[in-house]
């Protein structure tokens, strides 16, 4: 029986390691030869990974923290847990809404600052409460820059609050689309956003294009006072233009999730840290989500939720399976089915889906597959990696 090695670089959740039969996994911190690795925060760009392993799953949404080019170029599928934070990223957009429209922050400190001692307590807090007035949420507009799982859900949750809600995203995928709320309007552009908006909340990830996607030329497109929302990533926002707009005004408050020394001192810039995954049930949901995942692919060569690979599933119909990974060029299934054949080998199913320069393909066939076969489809031009998948006995 196949014994997978897995590798932790982070605590991961009990629950979801649970997900992995304990006769046919071994989970370690100091595995050496890993089949797979779990990790959340770790940084893997400084690290050598093994060329023992297969997978790599994410517990968590953002892949930052993972070479995934080179992984690409090894034919090593990356997994992610999109969705399964999405309850808790919602409620902590909702908690800065309603800190950004009632000055919660600011009242907090003038509360904390009075001297409980002094005989005028209930003046000073009676005087001094004018300062934090605030506004409330009905009729307000609430632009969303992405509308995926975390996205949708907060557009949902403003709706509900009364509040008018704008959306953009120009790679909202066709099941994100479904699950949006009627009442969420489009925008034409993100500046069309921009410029309609009383709050702008942002949730999308960080790739080149997304660098600095709000920096000074699109905060002059703000309207005045407005409040800008960041729980998605630190680099999204142009944290230098952010502080020079807080200081001038122009925004009334920047609240996010990355603190940061530029907007330490920066009046109205609220940082919390890094508390949009960090409930028990979020963490749980990311390690079950990502283990079934690895698990699939490690046991029945099934991709699911990999950041730099097509989704391919297909239900197994014989004993033996071939999995491989490959540039998207002409003719690899051809070449393939023919190391196949000369080998001897009927092709009971076969599989194969793109994305981008990425490929894979699974095949079942009818008898065993010997060493051979896989070195001659790893020698095929453009294949990045190929591994047998024998069936895991019950």
């Amino acid at each position: 029986m196949v014994k997978y090695q897995i590798l932790t670089l982070n605590n991961i959740s009990s629950h979801g390691l649970a997900r992995f039969p304990h006769d046919r996994y071994a989970i370690s911190k100091h595995a050496e030869h890993p089949d797979a690795i779990l990790v959340r925060s770790a940084d893997l760009h400084s690290m050598e990974i093994p060329a023992s392993v297969k997978a790599i799953g994410r517990a968590g949404a953002g892949t930052n923290n993972i070479p995934v080019a080179d992984m690409s170029r090894r034919g090593v599928p990356v997994f992610n847990a999109p969705g399964a934070n999405a309850n808790a990223v919602k409620e902590l957009v909702l908690a800065a809404l309603l800190i950004g429209a009632r000055n919660l922050v600011p009242a907090l400190r003038f509360v904390a600052e009075l001297p409980p001692e002094a005989k005028d307590f209930e003046a000073r807090v009676e005087e001094g409460k004018k300062q934090f007035a605030g506004i409330e949420l009905p009729h307000r507009t609430l632009g969303v820059v992405g509308l995926g799982a975390i996205g949708g859900l907060v557009a949902e949750t403003a709706l509900k609050l009364g509040m008018k809600v704008v959306g953009f995203d120009p790679e909202i995928t066709v099941d994100a689309a479904w699950r949006l709320h009627s009442g969420v309007r489009k925008a034409n552009s993100i500046e069309e956003l921009l410029k309609h908006s009383d709050f702008v909340t942002l949730h999308v990830p960080l790739v080149p294009a997304t660098r600095h996607l709000i920096d000074a030329r699109r905060l002059a497109v703000m309207k005045p006072g407005a409040v800008l929302l960041n729980f998605a990533r630190d680099a999204i926002v142009d944290e230098e233009a952010v502080a020079q707009a807080l200081r001038a005004g122009k925004l009334k408050a920047y609240l996010c999730d990355f603190p940061s020394p530029l907007l330490a001192n920066v009046p109205n810039a609220i940082a919390l840290p890094h508390l949009g995954a960090s409930t028990a049930e979020a963490e749980e949901n990311c390690a079950v989500m990502v283990v079934e995942q690895v698990r699939d692919f490690l046991e029945n060569g099934n991709i699911v939720n990999a950041v730099n690979f097509p989704n391919v599933e297909m239900a197994r119909e014989s004993q033996w399976r071939v999995g491989v990974a490959n540039a998207n060029v002409p003719n690899m299934l051809g070449q393939i089915s023919t190391a196949m054949a000369k080998a001897g080998l009927n092709i009971h199913n076969m599989l194969n889906k793109s994305r981008g320069e990425m490929a894979y393909t699974l095949v079942d066939v009818d008898s065993p597959v010997e060493q051979s076969v896989i070195d001659a489809i790893a020698a095929i031009d453009g294949v990045l990696s190929v591994r047998s998948i024998p069936a895991q006995p019950e």
